[in-house]
């Protein structure tokens, strides 16, 4: 089959496998979204007279029936075709004849391209977004569950004062919320329309860009036809730092989890289902899923350095290496998704050690906690301090191992609401309802 841009000669086969790639592979996960894009774009072609209306309505029926195949999981692109597109606009030309040519007027595969990966970005985006939230709501569930579990909080690894398990579920949850801020930043940059720059300098046709702006239910414009094109490799280190910052958030809590299911430290336990043992030590109990978790997401974090290599030093327009971008996001996502869902998976059946303190060692926690006493009656600081340290080289420190922290996001005062209603604000700044009303009009 010959190509969208082919004229009359033969590609070399080589050639064709080496700079094809794996884009068939990843172009599968774009197919609804082509589609997509073509239910908007060919509606504006109507409007504008490149397309009659009958026309119109064999193209949109057709369309419809195809993104009823990639739902089921029954499109498949051939090995003969190039890409996504190609499949798209064959299958139409076979199944309804030359109204199939005409859904590329006003449209260069460089736009196409860039609107598809729009459209799956700002679903992918919006996917990670509820996994997080998922994440987020058992974080703050197991907060105000066990905030009056004590546990060792640590500085450089030493034992250093009083924590709780309060205060570490409702830390990560507040964390995820930061996050969120990075992800809305992708998500409000991705979610711009480039279709109509055609291959970045726009068209002779009267393009409507605004009603496709509307029909796909993006917030604006990529208004400057070549800013539109300089997006490619943008919008991707955009999102890379938005996916890291969670990943980071994710590496974090693996370390901590498998430390704390460690026997030197035994502050949380899991069901043996859930952890893997030794082929040759019996007792063994490896916290394997944190592990992998934690390898997956410090990948992560070297995901906009991937990117900013493959874009850097690129002049304006459009370069074939900027289609490689999609081997390094769309497993992105893929992982960073199943690392939020199997995190959520291993707290809800996580069990915390509530004598923890009991332990001898873990006397000195609360050696600040003392010297505050003695401020509080009267002592200055400094010889407070002195005081409290003298008796612990002594040996003769005894500490009172009650807790009176009150103040906001302490012990005793999590601020759990807060943080909720922070990351509630947040959610709503992202706006997907209205993304899928307008998909949901295109489609039906």
């Amino acid at each position: 089959m010959s190509k969208l841009w082919q004229k009359s000669t033969t590609i070399n086969q080589r050639v064709e496998d080496f700079t094809v790639g794996r884009d068939r592979e990843f172009d599968l996960q774009m197919a609804a979204f082509d589609i997509i894009g073509s239910l908007a774009h060919t509606r504006m072609l109507q409007s504008i007279g490149l397309m009659s209306a009958d026309d119109l309505q064999l193209v949109q029926k057709e369309l419809k029936e195809i993104y009823k195949e990639v739902e089921s999981g029954r499109f498949a692109i051939a090995a003969e075709v190039e890409d996504v597109h190609s499949q798209v606009e064959m299958l139409l030309t076979q199944r309804i004849g030359d109204a199939g040519k005409k859904i590329h007027s006003g449209r260069s595969r460089n736009d196409q391209v860039l609107v598809d990966l729009k459209l799956f970005f700002r679903n992918e985006l919006q996917q990670v977004v509820r996994e997080t939230k998922k994440l987020f709501r058992l974080l703050i569930e197991l907060s105000e569950k066990h905030k009056d579990v004590l546990l060792p909080g640590y500085t450089h690894l030493q034992v250093a004062m009083p924590s709780s398990f309060g205060l570490w579920f409702g830390a990560y949850a507040e964390s995820l919320v930061d996050d969120l801020e990075m992800v809305l930043a992708a998500y409000k940059i991705t979610n711009k329309n480039p279709l109509g720059s055609a291959a970045g300098y726009g068209s002779s046709f009267p393009l409507n860009r605004s009603l496709t702006t509307e029909l796909l239910g993006f917030d604006s414009l990529n208004y400057n036809v070549v800013y539109a094109q300089m997006g490619r490799g943008k919008t991707e280190r955009v999102i890379a730092q938005a996916l890291s910052s969670i990943a980071a958030t994710l590496a974090k809590m693996a370390m901590d989890q498998s430390l704390y299911l460690s026997q030197n430290f035994a502050f949380v336990s899991y069901p043996d289902a859930l952890t893997t043992g030794s082929s040759i030590m019996p007792h063994k109990k490896n916290p394997d899923v944190w592990e992998i978790m934690r390898g997956k997401c410090n990948r992560l974090q070297a995901l906009p350095n991937d990117v900013a290599m493959m874009t850097t030093n690129l002049p304006s327009g459009y370069h074939r290496e900027l289609q490689l971008l999609k081997e390094l996001l769309f497993p992105a996502f893929s992982d960073l998704k199943d690392c939020l869902q199997m995190a959520a998976f291993m707290l809800q059946n996580i069990t915390v050690n509530a004598d923890i303190l009991n332990d001898p060692k873990y006397a000195y926690l609360f050696s600040v906690d003392e010297v505050n006493r003695l401020v509080l009656g009267g002592v200055p600081f400094r010889d407070a301090y002195k005081q409290v340290g003298l008796s612990i080289e002594k040996g003769e420190f005894k500490p009172d191992k009650k807790v009176n922290h009150t103040h906001e996001g302490s012990i005793g005062n999590l601020g759990n609401q807060q943080i909720v209603s922070a990351m509630d604000l947040m959610l709503k700044s992202f706006n997907f309802e209205k993304v899928d009303e307008a998909i949901n009009k295109l489609i039906s």
